[in-house]
């Protein structure tokens, strides 16, 4: 899957409609393998992309969870120490 498609639920504050279709962006252009679609292409990849952060919207406001919400910050810093554990400076 893409790496850059982030999870979004359980977050606090929620995701914004923003979030989903840029995930939604994402997911479309991995499955097209089209960064940029041709003009002739153009409306259905758009179509695409709605229609995914539409099912996204809608997955999110379903799911249930008692785990407490995740802080947006506090997953940003772990990336980040993950990544500089995996990567480190010369």
């Amino acid at each position: 899957m893409c790496r850059n498609i982030r999870p979004l639920f359980n977050y606090e504050p929620a995701s914004s409609p923003a979030d989903m279709e840029a995930a939604a962006l994402q997911y479309v252009r991995k499955v097209s393998g089209f960064r940029k679609p041709s003009a002739r292409n153009q409306p259905a990849f758009e179509r695409a992309i709605c229609e995914v952060a539409q099912a996204t919207a809608r997955l999110l406001e379903s799911l249930e969870t008692t785990a407490p919400p995740r802080s947006r910050e506090a997953e940003i810093a772990k990336a980040r120490a993950r990544n500089a554990a995996r990567f480190p400076r010369a």
